[in-house]
């Protein structure tokens, strides 16, 4: 499933165009500007499971590197640093990767 099912091209490309210099990510803003802020637990699950590329009920530290990539192929990669305060943003349990639950909780 496209993300444009769930989100607005037009939103997405503002919340890329945000974050398109090396660390000026930030997840927060990101998700509002496209979007996925305030849309529903249902929306928020598809979102993640597209995101969690390997279908492991978790997004790790590489899918999030890649996290960008999933709203336009040719998105910059995080850096490590973006990456790093991603994770350690949703990763409540400090198992070292985001569940479903923790995603939600972000999106928020």
């Amino acid at each position: 499933m496209p993300l444009t099912d769930i989100l607005e091209q037009g939103k997405i490309t503002a919340a890329l165009e945000e974050c398109k210099n090396a660390d000026s990510f930030h997840h927060k803003q990101f998700f509002k500007t496209c979007g996925l802020t305030g849309k529903s637990h249902a929306d928020v699950k598809k979102v993640f499971d597209i995101i969690d590329q390997d279908r492991s009920g978790f997004v790790e530290e590489d899918e999030l590197k890649l996290f960008l990539q999933n709203f336009k192929k040719d998105a910059r990669a995080l850096t490590d640093k973006e990456t790093k305060e991603f994770l350690k943003a949703g990763d409540t349990d400090n198992d070292g990767k985001i569940g479903e639950s923790e995603f939600a909780d972000l999106v928020k």
